[in-house]
């Protein structure tokens, strides 16, 4: 686990049940709507730092959805188990992802890649799209100011790596997916950036039946 990886985990082991108390957990319900309409019933989805399971994988388990959820933070996966016991969840670093190819129906990662040194977004991308089935779906958020470096956090330092939303769309692209929708959308008086994306159905050159 590098430097940045240990910041993360160590600010978030202390600040988890304030974060969550603080944290508006509806605010992007109608996201997380649109994703479980593109799923397959009975779908397998993977929730990339899925913190302490509120909203996401709460949310997609209560409609049937099978989760695993992967995060760096002992504590925010102590919570995630008590708050979505019907889940697995996973101590996992983001950036090690080594799950085999083609297991997922889809893949969420929200409020989670901005805590990443940019520099690896493409690979995390790379990794998402591998993971996918064919047709599977992507459902990411960054911040939408270029930008990289650490700040005070609820009493912590904290991490912080962004790309403007020309190039995260441009890299999600080049990792493979096809793009469903993307925009900036303000929820809970903060603006990120949503992309849509989709792993295409061909493979080896024939299309997938």
């Amino acid at each position: 686990m590098n430097e940045i990886s240990k910041l993360v985990e160590q600010g978030y082991n202390k600040i988890a049940n304030d974060y969550y108390n603080y944290r508006n957990v509806n605010k992007f319900n109608r996201e997380l709507e649109k994703f479980l309409s593109l799923l397959p019933k009975e779908a397998h989805v993977l929730d990339v730092g899925c913190g302490a399971g509120i909203p996401t994988a709460n949310f997609l388990v209560k409609k049937g959805i099978k989760v695993t959820g992967i995060d760096l933070s002992d504590t925010m996966l102590r919570l995630a188990r008590e708050n979505v016991p019907n889940a697995e969840f996973i101590k996992k670093d983001i950036n090690e992802i080594n799950f085999d190819e083609n297991i997922f129906d889809g893949v969420v990662s929200v409020y989670t890649l901005f805590h990443l040194p940019k520099k690896n977004h493409f690979l995390i991308f790379k990794k998402l799209y591998e993971i996918l089935k064919p047709g599977g779906i992507l459902l990411i958020n960054t911040g939408v100011s270029e930008s990289e470096g650490t700040s005070n956090f609820f009493g912590v330092p904290m991490f912080w790596s962004n790309y403007e939303p020309k190039t995260t769309l441009e890299l999600v692209k080049k990792a493979g997916f096809s793009i469903i929708s993307e925009c900036v959308l303000e929820r809970g008086g903060e603006y990120q950036y949503w992309v849509f994306g989709k792993k295409n159905r061909i493979k080896s050159g024939k299309m997938s039946r």
